[in-house]
Parts: C-alpha cells; structure tokens; sequence
C-alpha cells in the first residue's frame, strides 16, 4: 500500500503543514518535501510561475515527499484544468465570494459525473497514456480548496460550505482582519474568534479549514482553533531571512 495522499491525511483528522513557492526552482520544490513539508503550493496568482514552468516542480515535489499544490490565476476552467493535468495533488482557487463561485470550482476540477474538467489522459497526470480509472482517480484523489477572502464570501459562508466537492475552505488571516476592520491586526482576538467559528461551521459541513500564518509560532495559533492545513511563509521570505541571520551572524568588523 502507498502512502496517503493529502486529501486522505487531511480526511483521517491530520494537519499538515506546508509553505508558498514562488520561486520557479524544482530544487527548492523538493527540497520542501525533504525538509518535512506535506505540501508545497506553486503560487501562479502572485509569482511569475505558469503551467509550463510548474511541470517539473510538481515532479521535484513529489521526489522531495510533498504534495504539489498550484495556486492558480483565478476560478476559470481553463486555469484549474491545467494545473490539475500538469500533476498537481491539488488545486487552490482565489476569490471564491458566492455559492456560484464554489460550484464553478468544482466544476472544473472534478471529471464526469461530479464535474466538467476537460479530458485528455495524455497529459502528466495521466501518465501520458491515461488508464481504465484515470478520472475516477483523480475525482478521488484531487484536492480543491478554495479561497474566501472577503466579507462577502464570509456573508455567504453557509452557502458555500453546503457545496459538494469543495475539500478546504481557506482563509486569510490578513483578508479576514481587513473585514474585520482591523485591518493586519492578525492576532487579534476577534480575527481568533472568527477562525474558531469558522472551523466549526465547516467541520458540521464537513469541510476542512486552511490558512496562511507568517510564523511557526502563529501557525501552531491557528491549529489550536482547529486549521489542518497550515501554508508558513513563502520560500523567498524564508530564504531570504535565513541568509539574513547568518549574514548578521557573521563578525565583519
């Protein structure tokens, strides 16, 4: 037997832990998994990241242990089927604001019956050959998780946890804080208190619950509330202030 796929660790109750690529380097995409990382998210929205340039990142990924997840453009079709046929375990959805937007989501990442991704089983994640239960595979295996990061996706929060298919509903702390009116306050204890009822409104839907946190210390913050499925950081920030401390480190005077 192999070992479980994301959607199945996230499923038995597990949280994972993973961080933002941005930087197109297949080395730091498997380094990420060597290092311990469950997944790590190649950030087409806000990087220079593509569909072409995240194929072998995916492969790297998954050589490393992580699962690969892209974070892609925006909810259209065209953007979630390429990611998905690249080989990614998953995909993440920005700007998910309504129940429309969840089911169009789900739309395009789930093959016939539950969905209406477009089939080609000669792409990387069908081997380039495809097989018998290639779309039922990927309709089992494939993690959607989509992000709600206004105050109008939380004003239709029910709605969009009532969407079969949708697996995390991610949220930002730092949108979050901002329809808070506090905005960047991401400690603050109203943003803690709308994350605990978040969480519990999308475990009684059945949904897990995702988010990003700058720091180790603010992601374990976050898994106390109940998150499964932490993002820290970005691998330019880290490797930056890690260059940074042994840089301050070093005695030059």
């Amino acid at each position: 037997m192999g070992q479980p796929t994301l959607k199945e660790q996230l499923e038995n109750g597990n949280t994972t832990v993973g961080t933002f690529q941005s930087i197109p380097s297949a080395a730091i995409a498997e380094i990420a998994g060597l290092s311990g990382m469950d997944f790590t998210i190649l950030d087409q929205e806000h990087g220079p990241l593509t569909a072409e340039s995240s194929l072998p990142l995916c492969a790297a990924a998954e050589r490393g242990g992580a699962s690969p997840i892209v974070r892609v453009r925006e909810n259209s079709p065209s953007e979630i089927q390429r990611a998905l046929d690249i080989g990614a375990s998953g995909v993440e959805i920005p700007q998910i604001e309504t129940r429309k937007d969840a089911e169009a989501a789900v739309a395009a990442a789930r093959f016939d019956p539950l969905g209406e991704r477009g089939l080609s089983p000669y792409v990387r994640a069908g081997g380039y050959d495809g097989s018998d239960n290639y779309t039922a595979e990927q309709n089992e295996e494939t993690l959607v998780a989509i992000h709600v990061e206004g105050q109008e996706g939380l004003d239709n929060l029910d709605g969009i946890l009532d969407v079969e298919g949708i697996d995390v509903v991610f949220l930002g702390p730092y949108d979050l804080s901002q329809s808070l009116g506090i905005a960047g306050q991401v400690t603050d204890e109203r943003v803690e208190e709308t994350m605990e009822e978040v969480c519990s409104r999308a475990r009684n839907a059945g949904k897990i619950v995702g988010t990003y946190a700058d720091t180790p210390e603010l992601a374990n913050r976050w898994i106390d509330v109940g998150v499964q499925y932490v993002a820290i950081s970005v691998d330019a920030a880290l490797l930056k202030g890690r260059f940074t401390e042994v840089v301050d480190a070093v005695d030059t005077s």
